[in-house]
């Protein structure tokens, strides 16, 4: 017989869980599956971050040009310096950005000075997957979630206040510290890309991209269940008795914020996919439902409930199109952009300054923070700054030095550089010649201050390396007959590309005699492995 205390923490247990019919064991029952539940979620949870620190660490390809511009050349500059040779891009100088995300980067920085190599983690592009953590309580009962969720929401918005005050203050102190006064940047943003409709220079899109090629670009295989989820959240039938109220109620207000921010996003001329990433969190967590309640009879030990074909087929098509969409993008796709930097810092002896043009859109690769060597590594590239001097009305016909240089690459090389040098001595006596002009080192085509504080801009010139795209090479082969340039390099950059401008192969030409003729061994002995393997496919000789 159970003793009087066993009986009294029995019922008292029962009440917490009323579906049980033996308390004793229910109880036990109860705690061990709490127990795996939670051992579950923390390895589900491990596994996430390994699988971040996996992909950060293996990532071989260029995403998006903010991924390094809006983060890891600020960084640079907070950490080496004005003259350390970064890339601040127009919205820096305008005040546009917070300088909270590029501090982080800016002390990892500091933090590898000391051990003499820096490493870049890339930014995470993408949301995380999040496990599902509102539908995990399942032993709340109905009239219990009621009774709390009023106190829950109360807790939640003085939690939000305070630390919404708390990123504000670190924000603000940030700023003022980046940019030696007091500024809000969000305001800012607001002013030039609504008031002033520069964002338009970029681009512009139907008012139902988000809806069209925004969802479906973020979520891929994740799409049907999403519609699904946010559905059912909006929507909701007779909530089941393992569902508390609390979790309808947050399920409803994350799906409501799925369609109100692409919502308020689509006034804007000027969409983008990623401006909608902060979602993809929260469209998981509405998609984990309905995928679950689709794929779980898989795992059921019934032998009638395993004759799930279709379910299997379907299962095994969305893991491996998500297998292969990661292995393209993270492996294949737009490569090259970040081989040429690599390429370019190892002919960088320190000896001898290293001098390169990118003739690419602008911000086509990454930039000091992957060039690294500011001394003797000097470059300059093609820039795409919006008409911040212009009234709106002039918006539409203003074309950017990069679309400039695209409408007739020859003439405008012949314009702004003159006639190309016939060797590298030629081309850097060209430079100690522009110096003693300008009065200032040359360091590519970045603004400088002079003796008595005026500004003056250094003028771009023919340098050592050209780095452009191979559907560039045909024109640059006519304006370089004749000259010192010939081909150094070449990295595969992906089947396709969106952008006409960046088609084919990244290439790079250059005076250098000794790269020239490497080049022209490497080749040979490419073409040698070829034929091999021609032969050996064909069983010929």
């Amino acid at each position: 017989m159970a003793s009087p205390a066993l009986s009294q923490a029995s019922t008292a247990f029962e009440s917490d869980a009323p579906q049980v019919q033996d308390p004793p064991k229910g109880a036990g029952r109860a705690m061990l599956q709490r127990a795996k539940e939670a051992a579950t979620a923390q390895d589900i949870l491990l596994f996430l971050i390994a699988l971040r620190i996996l992909n950060a660490l293996s990532i071989r390809t260029f995403f998006q040009p903010d991924e390094y511009f809006q983060s890891l050349e600020p960084a640079w500059q907070i950490a080496f310096g004005a003259d350390s040779g970064a890339w601040i891009t127009w919205e820096w100088k305008t005040q546009l950005r917070s300088a909270i995300h590029p501090a982080l980067f800016a002390a990892v920085y500091c933090l590898c000075v000391g051990f003499g190599k820096l490493y870049q983690l890339s930014p995470m592009a993408h949301g995380d997957e999040k496990v599902d953590e509102y539908g995990l309580r399942q032993d709340l009962d109905t009239n219990l979630a009621e009774e709390l969720a009023k106190r829950e929401r109360l807790v939640l918005i003085f939690e939000a206040a305070i630390c919404g005050s708390l990123v504000l203050a670190i924000s603000a102190i940030a700023d003022r510290l980046f940019y030696q006064q007091w500024v809000f940047p969000p305001f800012r943003f607001l002013y030039f890309n609504l008031a002033r409709s520069l964002s338009v220079h970029y681009g512009r899109n139907d008012w139902h991209y988000y809806l069209s090629q925004g969802f479906p670009l973020l979520l891929t295989t994740f799409l049907p269940f999403a519609i699904i989820g946010l559905y059912q959240s909006l929507f909701p039938q007779d909530s089941p008795p393992s569902q508390p109220l609390l979790t309808t109620t947050i399920k409803r207000q994350l799906a409501t914020t799925s369609f109100l921010i692409p919502f308020a996003l689509s006034f804007i001329s000027h969409k983008e996919v990623r401006f909608i990433y902060p979602l993809l969190p929260p469209l998981h967590v509405l998609s984990a439902a309905p995928f679950t309640a689709y794929f779980l009879p898989l795992l059921s030990p019934t032998p009638r409930q395993r004759k799930t074909t279709s379910r299997h087929l379907a299962l095994n098509l969305l893991l491996s199109l998500n297998l292969l969409l990661a292995i393209f993008t993270t492996q294949l796709h737009q490569t090259a952009p970040l081989t040429v930097l690599t390429y370019l810092r190892s002919r960088d002896s320190g000896s001898r300054a290293t001098t390169v043009a990118f003739l690419t859109p602008c911000h086509s690769t990454p930039w000091r923070s992957h060039l690294l060597h500011s001394s003797t590594l000097k470059a300059w590239a093609l820039s795409c700054e919006p008409p911040l001097h212009l009234p709106p009305s002039q918006h539409s016909t203003y074309l950017d030095e990069a679309d400039q240089f695209y409408q007739s690459p020859s003439h405008w090389l012949s314009l702004h550089l003159g006639r190309p040098p016939k060797n590298r001595s030629e081309q850097e006596a060209r430079l100690v010649a522009l110096e003693a002009a300008t009065g200032v080192a040359w360091n590519g085509d970045a603004y400088s201050v002079d003796e008595k504080g005026r500004k003056r801009e250094k003028k771009k010139a023919w340098t050592g390396y050209l780095v452009f795209f191979e559907q560039l090479e045909g024109e640059m082969k006519l304006v370089l007959k004749g000259t010192g340039y010939g081909a150094c390099w070449r990295g595969w950059n992906g089947w396709v590309h969106d952008d006409w401008r960046r088609r084919g192969e990244m290439v790079v030409w250059c005076l250098d005699d000794g790269e020239k003729t490497r080049w022209k061994q490497e080749v040979g002995r490419r073409q040698e492995i070829k034929g091999w393997w021609g032969r050996l496919t064909t069983g010929s000789g």
